[in-house]
C-alpha cells in the first residue's frame, strides 16, 4: 500500500474512533483530535517503518515502540502527549477494527459458513481458555503484590 492511501485510512479510522469516542464517552471531537491525530501519528509511522523495512518485524512492534518512546516520563513534552491520548477512550478504537473483523467476515461468508458448527466449537473453546488464562495470571499477579 502506498502512503498516500495509508494516510487515508488512517484518517478515516480517527474519524470512525472519534465519533465512537464522542458517543460513548461523550468527550467533544475537537478536544479529543490532538490525541486522536498522535495515535494515528505512531501508527503511521510504525506502519512506514516497517514497510520501509521490508516487513522485517510486525509494524505493531515499531508502534508500540514509538508510542512508549513519545510517553515515557524521560521524554520532553510526554507529560502533554499523555493528556492528549487520555481523551481517546481506549473501546472506542477498538469500534473500525470490529466493523473491519466484520466486513471481512461479510466477504468470506462461503468460507465461514462452510466450517459449519464446528467454528462455534472452536470460538467457546478459544473464549474460554483465553478467560481462563487471564483469570489465572491476575490471581497470581495479584497474590504477587498481596492485594488478595
Amino acid at each position: 500500500m502506498k502512503a498516500s492511501k495509508a494516510i487515508i485510512v488512517f484518517l478515516i479510522v480517527s474519524a470512525i474512533t472519534l465519533i465512537g469516542n464522542w458517543l460513548n464517552v461523550e468527550i467533544n471531537p475537537i478536544e479529543a483530535l490532538p490525541g486522536m491525530l498522535l495515535l494515528a501519528a505512531f501508527a503511521f509511522v510504525g506502519w512506514w517503518i516497517s514497510e520501509t523495512f521490508n516487513r522485517i518485524l510486525p509494524p505493531i512492534v515499531f508502534v508500540s515502540l514509538i508510542a512508549i518512546l513519545f510517553t515515557t516520563p524521560w521524554t520532553p513534552g510526554s507529560e502533554w502527549v499523555v493528556d492528549q491520548i487520555n481523551n481517546v477512550a481506549f473501546l472506542a478504537t477498538t469500534t473500525p477494527v470490529l466493523a473491519y473483523a466484520g466486513i471481512s467476515i461479510g466477504q468470506d461468508i462461503d468460507k465461514f459458513t462452510a466450517m459449519g458448527w464446528r467454528i462455534i466449537v472452536l470460538g467457546f473453546v478459544v473464549l474460554t481458555s483465553t478467560f481462563v488464562g487471564s483469570a489465572i495470571v491476575a490471581h497470581i499477579a495479584l497474590n504477587l503484590f498481596g492485594i488478595i
